[in-house]
């Protein structure tokens, strides 16, 4: 069962550093150049100095961006810019944020969690990781010893009765805020009442984790646990390498929404709606739904709007025209992908890479590639700018299907979810050693 568990974090003392809205960020996976440079001047104390350090002429083993970021945390808490805390804590979080027009909260809480490998416990992944990514952070935690930023935890609990548990401990108690650069208002409170983290710690205990975002970083997490054993160097059970920073949200909380990833694909010159429409009939039924913006909407409708996987939406950019198409039946998915579950073929975004683009449209593929958006708006100015040959459109899945997924250890397709907003590094901060 998971081991859920208050922690000293560290925390940036803002009397030194001012508004926290300046020293916090996004995680490295999504910080581009543009980004990392706004972030940098931000603050001098900013997180992305820790988090993601920039490369610099003449850089080698002995000076790099991870003994930089190794610098930058220990100065800072010499300095007294970064504090730890005095008491064991839960930490609630909550954003606030905007998608479409409309307006979304989401809380949970930060905690330490026990690392326990997939598949030996009650934590769960539910994609796919890269090695590139874990060799990164890798470094990073044998640099710093700190879990800079949080793997985002999903746990079943229909009438959030933990979270109001650990709401108890933070009445009348006035939040930290912080602003990110998407406008995203971020609040943190502490719970330092010893009743209510036990009482959550025993609340936890009897309920599975889905890994919703940070995978790579579990993952390290598990291999630097596992270099400290193999080591010698564990202390015991309670060792601080034994755990990870984890934010903890109810997954029937009302502000947790996943939004789907969206592919625009270039390696298909001239396609039109109609060849588009010869290539899909053998399997879908499909419909010119119209043209330019108008056509765009009803598209998005079609999908967004769908209870099912099995409804994908194409903009053929060579002709401005949009395509709805339904699936007809399983049985293609069901020969193309035997070694997946049906849940796994049954996704939107199986159906679009295994059947449409790697089966059906694969014959008129040229130099193909791919990018991901998540916004109705992303897609329309590619489409636009002529970025890409064709868009596709695909539903967002459900906790539904990201539960029954991991539960059945498998992954999902690369770029099948993307939880929205990101969670912020620079709120709290995890030593691991």
């Amino acid at each position: 069962m998971p081991d859920v568990r208050a922690f000293r974090g560290v925390r940036y003392d803002v009397a030194q550093v001012g508004a926290l809205s300046d020293v916090v960020a996004p995680p490295y996976d999504v910080i581009g150049p543009e980004l990392q440079d706004k972030l940098y001047q931000a603050s001098p104390y900013n997180s992305i100095r820790m988090e993601l350090n920039r490369a610099e002429p003449g850089d080698s083993a002995s000076e790099s961006p991870y003994t930089r970021a190794a610098r930058f945390l220990r100065d800072w808490q010499r300095q007294g810019v970064l504090r730890t805390e005095e008491q064991p804590a839960f930490y609630v979080y909550e954003q606030t944020y905007q998608v479409e027009g409309e307006t979304h909260v989401r809380k949970g809480f930060f905690a330490r969690v026990r690392l326990e490998p997939f598949g030996e416990g009650k934590i769960y992944p539910h994609e796919q990781t890269l090695a590139g990514p874990k060799a990164d952070r890798l470094a990073l935690y044998h640099a710093t010893g700190f879990n800079l930023s949080p793997i985002f935890g999903l746990y079943p609990d229909s009438t959030n009765e933990v979270l109001r548990k650990v709401e108890e401990g933070i009445k009348d108690k006035t939040p930290l805020i912080a602003e990110d650069h998407l406008g995203v208002v971020n609040k943190l409170w502490l719970c330092t009442n010893p009743e209510v983290i036990s009482a959550v710690g025993g609340l936890m205990g009897g309920r599975p984790t889905f890994i919703a975002d940070g995978h790579h970083r579990y993952e390290t997490g598990l291999r630097f646990r596992n270099e400290k054993e193999a080591a010698g160097e564990l202390t015991g059970p309670d060792d601080p390498a034994n755990f990870c920073l984890m934010m903890l949200v109810s997954m029937s909380d009302p502000g947790l929404l996943i939004l789907p990833t969206h592919r625009l694909v270039k390696g298909f010159p001239g396609l039109t709606a109609e060849e588009l429409a010869n290539r899909l009939s053998p399997e879908f039924d499909v419909k010119v739904v119209g043209e330019g913006d108008d056509g765009l909407e009803i598209a998005a409708l079609a999908t967004e709007g769908s209870d099912e996987q099995d409804v994908l939406a194409f903009g053929t950019v060579a002709d401005g025209k949009w395509t709805v198409a339904r699936l007809r039946s399983d049985a293609t998915m069901d020969r193309l992908a035997p070694d997946h579950g049906a849940d796994w073929r049954s996704l939107g975004v199986s159906i679009l890479q295994v059947l449409v683009l790697d089966h059906l449209l694969a014959p008129l593929a040229k130099d193909r590639s791919i990018r991901y958006v998540h916004l109705t708006s992303e897609v329309h100015d590619d489409v636009a700018a002529k970025g890409c040959d064709l868009a596709c459109l695909v539903p967002p899945a459900s906790m539904e299907h990201v539960e029954a997924i991991a539960s059945g250890l498998e992954t999902m397709p690369p770029k099948s979810t993307y939880f929205y907003p990101k969670l912020l590094t620079g709120l709290v901060f995890n030593p691991i050693r």
